[in-house]
Order: structure tokens, then sequence, then C-alpha cells
């Protein structure tokens, strides 16, 4: 059954005492004994759909800087089973375990050992899994806010345990973020009036940003509506920049990513750099700077950045944060539950 459901304000408002919960849950599930064998797993498989998916760049990324070869799929890849890949630990998540391509990637999944990371429990996918990591029924928002971030954070210290890292980068994680918040809405405010009337918008990144990028495009669209786009950031300078005009771009990084906003700005398009560099603010460029992090606590700053911006946008455009319009009942084991729309506008729920 779904979990309980907050608005996206109050999420955001409550995110970070979450954040804390939430850490303090997994590292006692993952210290138990019924998790032990996940540190044999030397071949994982991470299967995600929507924000899950993109979630799962975080794990990709640590597991890799620690040697162990990683990679992530979307579970309608696997939905007919996992001929051609050489896996032995297969990590699928949702957050309510109701996704409908996840828990049928579970079913037809033969040999290795799964795994469901959760925050809904008891729930479909949970039951399908021989082992499964939760999230401790946190309410959160219907377009995500504590799931996400929570599940980032569970996806770190579970790629942590796997590959026998020494400690995680969560210490202090709920005044960081709210530093963020109080950061990214002063430079939001900034900009919002004319962010809310681009047409479109980029979101550049590399690395485990990508999740933040991936996550700021799916946001975008889901609550003020605005079309958008995940790149990543040498990609994007190989022609996917050249359609910019009246857009919106959202950068992450410290590299390559400072000079792309630079120039993007220069040129006239509205650009928010999110960096722990000291860029000094422009025409057209806005930058939200960052404590110094470890990758995936960082990625968790950049979503709470994003989180700002979304809100702002749907305030100026006048799109209810909690109104969706497509209620696809295909994609929840069991279809569409009334609770999912709870919060959800008379359209969204029809």
């Amino acid at each position: 059954m779904p979990g309980s459901r907050i608005t996206f304000l109050d999420g955001q408002a409550g995110q970070p005492q979450a954040l804390e919960r939430v850490i303090t849950h997994v590292r006692q599930q993952l210290d138990g004994p019924d998790l032990a064998r996940l540190r044999e797993a030397r071949r994982p498989l991470l299967a995600g759909i929507g924000a899950s998916y993109a979630a799962l760049a975080v794990p990709v990324e640590v597991l890799r800087g620690h040697g162990v070869p990683a990679q992530r799929v979307l579970s309608s890849e696997i939905e007919d089973g996992l001929h051609g890949f050489d896996t032995d630990l297969l990590i699928g998540v949702s957050q309510g375990g109701r996704s409908s391509e996840t828990i049928a990637a579970f079913k037809a999944a033969e040999g290795p050992a799964t795994l469901a990371v959760l925050n809904v429990t008891p729930s479909p996918l949970g039951e399908l899994a021989a082992f499964t990591v939760d999230l401790g029924n946190e309410p959160d928002s219907y377009a995500s806010t504590v799931g996400f971030t929570a599940t980032v954070v569970a996806l770190d210290l579970i790629a942590g345990a796997i590959a026998g890292r020494a400690g995680d980068p969560w210490a202090d994680i709920a005044e960081r973020a709210a530093t963020v918040r109080a950061r990214a809405a002063e430079v939001v405010s900034c900009l919002r009036s004319r962010a809310a009337l681009c047409v479109a918008a980029d979101c550049v990144a590399s690395g485990a940003s990508r999740v933040s990028a991936e996550e700021a495009a799916l946001l975008l669209r889901e609550v003020p509506r605005m079309p958008a786009a995940a790149s990543v950031t040498r990609n994007y300078l190989h022609g996917e920049m050249e359609s910019a005009g009246n857009t919106l771009h959202l950068v992450f990084g410290d590299g390559r990513e400072v000079e792309l906003a630079r120039s993007l700005s220069a040129a006239g398009h509205l650009t928010l750099l999110i960096t722990t560099q000291d860029v000094d603010p422009a025409d057209s460029l806005g930058v939200v700077r960052l404590p110094e992090s470890a990758p995936s606590a960082r990625v968790v700053l950049e979503t709470v950045v994003v989180q700002e911006l979304v809100a702002a946008l749907s305030e100026e455009r006048e799109v209810p944060i909690e109104s969706f319009v497509f209620a696809n009942d295909d994609t929840k084991e069991g279809g569409v539950d009334a609770a999912d729309f709870e919060l959800a506008s008379p359209v969204a729920a029809a």
C-alpha cells in the first residue's frame, strides 16, 4: 500500500531531519546479520524507473570508484530476464515498492540474489526480494522530496557496504542541507520571474551529479510543467547546446561546467550554476555555491537547490505543486490508488 503523503513544501521543510532518521535506520539494517551477504557481491546490476533510475547513478559512481564493476539499467530493459548481463546481485529501487516494471524485472530474474530498496513496507517488490533495505516509511510528497534524497542516501550506504568503504559522507548532512536551501532561496528569488517565462530547460552535469541533472529535468516537468532534458556535460558540448534560446540552463559541477555556464550566460541565456567553486554571478548567471562534499552528499545538496527552484517556478507559473495531469494506471502494481492522488487536483485524479 502507498505511504503517507505530505505536501512538497512540507517535504522541503522537514527534509534535513528526515535524512538524519533515514541514515540511522539504514545503517542499523546494514549492520545486521541479514545483509552480511551483500558484502560478497562483486558484479551488482542496479535497476529502477523514473526518479529511482536517476538515483542509481550514485551507487554506480561509488562502486566503480572502489573497483567494483556496476551498471544501472531501466527496469523495463530486463522485464524479460537478465540475458546478456553477468551479475551476482540485482538491486531494484522503488520507493513505494509497486513500480510495475521493477516488479516484472524481479519476477523474471533467475540466478542472482535480489535486493529491494524501498521506502514503503510491506510492498509487492519487497515480497519478491531475497533482501530488503527500507527507508522507514517516511512520509513523502507526490513529486518526491524526502523520498528521493533519502533514496540517494540509502544507495550510497549500500554501495559503500558492498565496496568495503571505511566510513560514509553523511555527517552533518542536515545542517548542510538547511544552509544550502537558504542560499538557494536567495539566488532563486532573483531569477524566478525570468526563469518562469522560459520555454524549456537543459540540465547538465557529469559524474554522480548526473543524478541531479536527471532529477531536475523530471521535477521541472512534474512541478512547473516546463519541458526539460538532462545531458552529460561532454555530450552537451558536442552540439546539444546549439538549441539554446529562451531556455533555462541548470549546470552542476566544478570543471568544464563553470566555463559552460559562463558561455551560456554571456550569450544571454539564463543560467543557474550549482558549484563548489568561487564564481561571481553576472547578467543571466545565478550561482549557488555548495560546501565541499563527497559526490553522493553533493547530489543531495544539489537536489535541495533544484527543489527550491521548482517550487518557485510552480508559484510563478501558477501551477499548483501537487497537481498532476495524467494518472497512468499501468505503472503501479494494482493500478492507481486513491492515496496516490489525495493531494492532487481534480484534473489529475480524474
